[in-house]
This record gives C-alpha cells, structure tokens and sequence, in this order.
C-alpha cells in the first residue's frame, strides 16, 4: 500500500546562548579539552535523568555547537536540547553576557527553502580486511579534504520521493541542496587529554541552503543530529 508523505512537520526545541570570555580557565579549558567541553555542554542539565545514565544526552536531545572568536576572544555556545537548561553552575566570571535562552517552535513545509549551518565530524569506513562473512566493523577514518566532506555531505541529501535510508544504511537528512552552492570549511580537530586519552574528533563547517523534501525526516534530522561525534559539539544543524 502507498503511503502519502506528511507535507509538514512540527519543530521544537530549546536553544541556550551562552558568549563566555576565551580567556577565563573555565572557558579555556573547554577549547582546549573535548571532554570538558561535554561536561560543560551537560552541567546545564543536572537532575533530568539518573547520574550516569550513558544515554542521556540522548534523551534529553542535546546538541551543541560552539565558535571562537580569538580577535575578540569570545567563546559562543549553542546548545539544543528537549528540556529547559540551568546554567547556574557556570562561573559568572566566565560569561561575558547572561544566557541567552530560546524557544524554537517551527512548522517545517515540503519545498520550503532553509539557510543553513552544522558542524560535522565527516568519517568514512576503512574496510578490516576481514572476510565479509566475519561481519567485522572496519575502522572509522576520519576526511580531511574539503572535496570529500562535500561527497560525504552529497551522499546524505534526500531528493524528493527518495526514502529516508540510502544504500549502505546512509541516514538521508530530508532535504536536498546545490553542490556548488555549499561551503566545506576544514576546522581544527579537537581530542582529549584526560579520561579519553587517544580521543580525536576531526571537524569540518558546512552551510548553504536546504530545499525540504521530506519534513518529517528533517526534523528528526534537526531534532537528532547528524553523522557521529554528537556528544562532542557535532551534528547539530542550524537553520533560519
């Protein structure tokens, strides 16, 4: 039986601003640690679900994505979640302003035309070498050409009446957009030398314009990130 796509969908999420001084050793401990970038990313979310809970992140859908201005050594935070942040527990001395919180509310429209902006930590499998029989996972290996990312971004855009999963299990995002029209920025890599010794999360910026195809899957798209590294800054995509 055919099913008809929802033309619509509906939105909502909490967005937080918070612009921190680069130079406090709250905010600088942040940019140099990607650990202590989670960790400050989740102490606005303390008391919603069991300490410890290794899926929290996940249930109170929290993405982030932060850009520093070093001229003016500004940190900007954004983060998203399901559930209002408290961001008590930042150090005053830390924020440069008071956080800023929105509540965003959209009803998303197929052939609707999005301005926008994620970070992402673009990966492509390296096979194991492995027989296929062994159903062994290859090694995750991240791109560093911005060529690649676009692929990579390509390979997940949704044209009209094509199903939300791709070949290979590639989540498509339910839109779909211009090659030449989008930007791949190479951003510096992030990594941990902390409890996640070895940890690396290679990052790169892509903005440009979304023409909606499936809004249902966008939104899921909006709602869930995209690619992997989430709980590190990755995958929120930003619209207007």
């Amino acid at each position: 039986m055919k099913t008809t796509r929802a033309t619509t969908a509906r939105f909502v999420a909490t967005h937080s601003i918070l612009t921190l001084d680069a130079r406090h050793p709250y905010a600088a401990k942040s940019l140099v640690d990607a650990q202590e970038m989670h960790r400050t990313v989740m102490s606005g979310f303390r008391g919603w679900v069991e300490d410890g809970d290794p899926a929290a992140r996940s249930q109170m859908g929290i993405l982030s994505t932060w850009s520093v201005d070093l001229k003016n050594a500004a940190l900007v935070l954004v983060v998203q979640s399901r559930v209002p942040g408290d961001w008590s527990r930042v150090p005053r001395g830390a924020l440069t302003d008071k956080p800023h919180t929105i509540t965003v509310d959209r009803t998303i429209k197929a052939g609707e035309v999005l301005g926008f902006r994620t970070v992402v930590n673009p990966t492509r499998s390296k096979p194991s070498g492995k027989p296929v029989s062994e159903k062994v996972r290859g090694t995750r290996v991240p791109h560093s050409n911005p060529d690649h990312v676009k692929n990579w971004f390509l390979r997940r855009l949704q044209a009209e009446g094509e199903p939300a999963t791709a070949e290979g299990g590639v989540v498509r995002i339910g839109a779909t957009a211009e090659p030449a029209d989008l930007g791949v920025r190479m951003l510096p890599t992030v990594s941990s030398s902390a409890q996640h010794k070895g940890l690396r999360i290679a990052r790169a910026e892509i903005r440009g314009s979304l023409t909606v195809t499936d809004p249902e899957t966008l939104v899921e798209t909006l709602s869930s990130g995209l690619g992997h590294a989430r709980a590190y800054s990755c995958g929120l995509v930003l619209t207007r």
